[in-house]
Order: C-alpha cells, then sequence, then structure tokens
C-alpha cells in the first residue's frame, strides 16, 4: 500500500450508496475529492460514516456531500459530465503555446543552463526568415483559437529580424484566420536596445525575464562578462519598460514586466530577499521554480543542485512568507500554487502545459528550433542537443500539421501523461488538481511513465497541493481562501484607446 493512502482499520463500506471519489488525510481531516475537481474535508466519524452509507438527509454533511457528487443519491451525471468537459476542454484543442528558438547565440553562462547555446559569432545557428515564414504557417493551422508566439533561445532579440517577421506575418495571416493571437518574449535582456524595446512595446510582445534574486544571487546565477553587471542589467530594462508602458497609456496591472527566478542552492539563504526583492519591484507574480535535474555536469549539479526535499522546505519557508506579505496586504501572487489553486477553487483548468493529463506535450504545446526541427516541447529540444532526437515530431519544411500533431511520440507522451491508468496516480487524491510531465519523468528515470510518487515533479506537485489544503481546512475566518481566490483571478490584456490596436 502506498505510503500516501490511509491506514483503515475494516470498515463497513456500502458501495451502492456512493459515488466515485479519492481520500487521503490533510490536516489531520479526510479531504475526499473527485474527478468534478470537487473537494470537502470530513472528520473521523463522517468519513466512517460516508463508508458506511450512513450520509442521509439529516446529517450534517448530506447537503455537502451531495451537492458536490459523492452520493450516489440525486447523482446528477448529465451536470457532471458537464463539468468533467470543462475541466477537460483542452484536449482536442490543439495547440496554443508555439515556442519559437530564433536563435542559439547567447552572451550569458548561466551556472544552471542546460538549453543548447552557442557563442556570439555562430550566426549559423540563428533562424532564416524561410524557417520563420514556415513556422508560422505551420502553427496557425492549429485549430485552438488562441495562440501564442513565445520567442526564446539563447537569446532571442539577438536575432531580431526573424523575431519582427514572425510578429508581423502571424499578424497578417491572423487577418484571415481570426483567433486570439499573442506574442511572448523570453529575454535575459543582456542584448535590449531602446530600438528594440519600443519596437516591442508598440507591437504588443509580452515581455518576460529572468531575476533570480538581489544582486549577488542573480550575478552567482547568471554569469556576464566581467566588467558587465547583469542584475543592474537587468533592473534597468524592467523600469524601462513599465515606465513606457505607463507613458503610453497602458494600465500597469495588465502590461509590466514579468520575470522567472530559478532556484539555485544559493537561494536557500536569500527566499526572503527574493521575495522582498520582487514586492520592492512592484512585481505581481513570483513562479518558485527548482532546476530541471538533467543535462548537468556531475561536479556543476554539486555546486548548484539539491535533493527534492530540499527545495521543498524552501518552497515552504518562501510560500508561508509570501502569504504573511498578502495577509499584511501587499498583493503578490506564487505563479505555482496559482495553477493548482485554479484547478481547486474554480470551475477551470489553467490549460498551463506542464500540469495537465494528459499532458500537453504536442497537444498543447510546441517548440520550433532554429533549424526548422519540430519537438513536443522546449525540454524535447534541449534533449535533442544532447544528441537525443527521440522526441522530434517534424522538419517545418517538410511535415504537415496532420503528421506533427498525430506523431506516434505525441500519442505516446498522451498515454504516458494519463493520470486514470498509470499507479498510484490513479488512487492519488490529488489527481483531479495535478498533471504528468513524461519528459521529466524521462530525463530523470529513463522512461516517460516514470515511477510515482518516487518523481520529483510528483513529489513537488503534492507537496504544493497538501500546503494549500492546510490553509483551506484550517480557515474558519475565509482569511486565505480570499487571498486564494484573488489568486485564480486573471484579465485580459485590453489597451487603452489611445494606444495601438
Amino acid at each position: 500500500m502506498s505510503a500516501r493512502t490511509i491506514s483503515l482499520r475494516r470498515l463497513p463500506l456500502v458501495e451502492e450508496k456512493l459515488s466515485h471519489f479519492r481520500y487521503g488525510k490533510v490536516a489531520g481531516r479526510h479531504l475526499v475529492t473527485n474527478d468534478m475537481g470537487a473537494w470537502h474535508f470530513l472528520d473521523e466519524a463522517s468519513f466512517e460514516d460516508l463508508l458506511a452509507g450512513r450520509i442521509d438527509q439529516g446529517h450534517a454533511e448530506f447537503k455537502a456531500l451531495q451537492e458536490k457528487g459523492f452520493l450516489r443519491e440525486g447523482f446528477d451525471l448529465d451536470r457532471a459530465a458537464e463539468q468533467m468537459q470543462r475541466k477537460k476542454r483542452f484536449v482536442g484543442q490543439g495547440p496554443h503555446l508555439h515556442i519559437v528558438i530564433t536563435t542559439l547565440r547567447c552572451n550569458q553562462s548561466c551556472k544552471y543552463c542546460h538549453a543548447s547555446r552557442t557563442n556570439m559569432d555562430r550566426v549559423d545557428t540563428d533562424m532564416s526568415l524561410e524557417t520563420a515564414k514556415q513556422v508560422v504557417d505551420l502553427a496557425m493551422q492549429s485549430p485552438s483559437p488562441y495562440i501564442n508566439f513565445e520567442f526564446q533561445g539563447g537569446e532571442p532579440t539577438v536575432n531580431m529580424a526573424a523575431l519582427r517577421f514572425i510578429v508581423e506575418y502571424s499578424r497578417e495571416k491572423n487577418k484571415y484566420e481570426n483567433k486570439q493571437l499573442e506574442h511572448s518574449l523570453v529575454t535575459n535582456m543582456t542584448y535590449m536596445t531602446e530600438e528594440n524595446a519600443e519596437w516591442l512595446i508598440e507591437n504588443e510582445v509580452l515581455v518576460c525575464t529572468s531575476l533570480d534574486g538581489p544582486e549577488e544571487l542573480h550575478n552567482y546565477n547568471r554569469t556576464w562578462r566581467q566588467d558587465q553587471n547583469a542584475y543592474a542589467n537587468v533592473r534597468k530594462w524592467i523600469d524601462y519598460f513599465n515606465r513606457r508602458y505607463i507613458e503610453v497609456g497602458r494600465d500597469p496591472q495588465l502590461w509590466h514586466v514579468d520575470a522567472l527566478m530559478t532556484t539555485s542552492r544559493k537561494t536557500f539563504d536569500h527566499w526572503k530577499e527574493v521575495v522582498d526583492l520582487y514586492l520592492e519591484l512592484g512585481m505581481h507574480t513570483i513562479f518558485l521554480r527548482p532546476l530541471n535535474p538533467y543535462g548537468f555536469a556531475v561536479d556543476t549539479w554539486k555546486r548548484i543542485g539539491y535533493t527534492s526535499e530540499e527545495y521543498l522546505e524552501f518552497y515552504k519557508r518562501a510560500f508561508a512568507y509570501i502569504l504573511e506579505k498578502n495577509l499584511a496586504g501587499q498583493e503578490i501572487v506564487e505563479g505555482t500554487a496559482a495553477t493548482f489553486l485554479t484547478k481547486i477553487l474554480t470551475a477551470d483548468d489553467p490549460n498551463f502545459v506542464d500540469i495537465l493529463s494528459p499532458c500537453g506535450a504536442g497537444t498543447g504545446q510546441v517548440a520550433y528550433n532554429y533549424d526548422g526541427k519540430i519537438f513536443t516541447c522546449d525540454e524535447a529540444r534541449m534533449t535533442s542537443a544532447m544528441g537525443n532526437d527521440m522526441f522530434q515530431i517534424g522538419q517545418v519544411q517538410d511535415t504537415s500539421y496532420a503528421e506533427m500533431h498525430g506523431h506516434p511520440t505525441v500519442r505516446a507522451m498522451a498515454v504516458a501523461s494519463l493520470q486514470d491508468s498509470l499507479p498510484s496516480c490513479d488512487t492519488c487524491w490529488n489527481k483531479p488538481f495535478c498533471g504528468v510531465c513524461p519528459m521529466h519523468n524521462y530525463m530523470t528515470s529513463g522512461d516517460i511513465f516514470g515511477q510515482r510518487p518516487n518523481s520529483p515533479k510528483c513529489k513537488e506537485h503534492y507537496t504544493i497541493a497538501s500546503v494549500l489544503f492546510e490553509h483551506l481546512a484550517d480557515d474558519r475566518d475565509g482569511k486565505f481562501e480570499k487571498i486564494f481566490r484573488r489568486w485564480t483571478l486573471t484579465r485580459p490584456r485590453e489597451l487603452s484607446s489611445d494606444c495601438k490596436t
């Protein structure tokens, strides 16, 4: 029996009175969940009553359990089907996230980088305009009503010609496709110029950068030339973009530079300062992210790496501090928690491709390398750079959309991430709120199915969900739920009338 299941004495079980559910123990109480995304806490006596079929009208828990679909009596199958359909509506929509590698050239040497980067003189690793056109032509065939071209690298702004072409050409094509079209840039800011910044602002390209923490930490993780201060450079351009958004009349709540931080071992000593820095800069969200534990030399991992348990202790400390700041009136969202909370507290799934079942590899996202090779995800592209093309699903020069989307590898990834058929996932109370990354399984265990719950990602997801439910279980005045519900709110970015549309 899994360590995560409850050791029960032999309780009577009246199956004909029960709907399907999973259960676990969180915060000293029994948590029951079902595939519609409903959940409910029960004390010991009420949990025994549930199993024994003693939850009838008049019982204190009857109304809530019936409304949430845990009882056979009054179970509304049509309503349950509609709820499931809404939660899983991402299935079959087609890839919405199209990651484009405009170049492999990069002028930083980050300690944790496991991407395939080349030196600045390697112009042969720049995407050509012909390949860029073929990327757009293929991506726009996705039936998804929403398309986001996300530019990565290397440092994608090194090849602004390809970036500009994709933005302009995709907008021209969208006059006929009528999709919700967005463009986003993940940049280290080291190659940014005012000319490029103004073009990005005018053309509504969303900007995300890397900010690992205060100066000492950021410069340690993200090595640049000795005569350059990477931290000072990032802060300069964050300030520039945010100031210019206000000057051109955009809502700063919607238009601002987002940032990602990556946790190295050195971060453990600065977790509080990292959160304080994001608050100081007015960042709306902080994503606490662990290293992907693959692609490193052994000596590098010893310097910057850590165990899953060490990371999760860091996460819990930082999360508690973020929550403390929110309780004090300073609004900042922890991004990974917000993904889970959207699944827990709303009727929708945020369609975050790494936390889905089935996952979004090739079905929700696709990555296009500078040379036109197509991969199920960006991590798969990195695997190819290590000499393994197992996850390549085509080439833009000669692969049709049907061949790419229906590729055997895409199908295998979907099967490997379907929780209903995965041991431990199928019985876990966190199954409705979780997701599986076969790529991560493959790189850590050599098997796309992995061995849950031994997977580091499984431990991470389970721990984060447990932390959230612990707060919800002991929330008599609703203060935590109020904050958590605010974290699930999203607003579309709409330009004011005097801006370019």
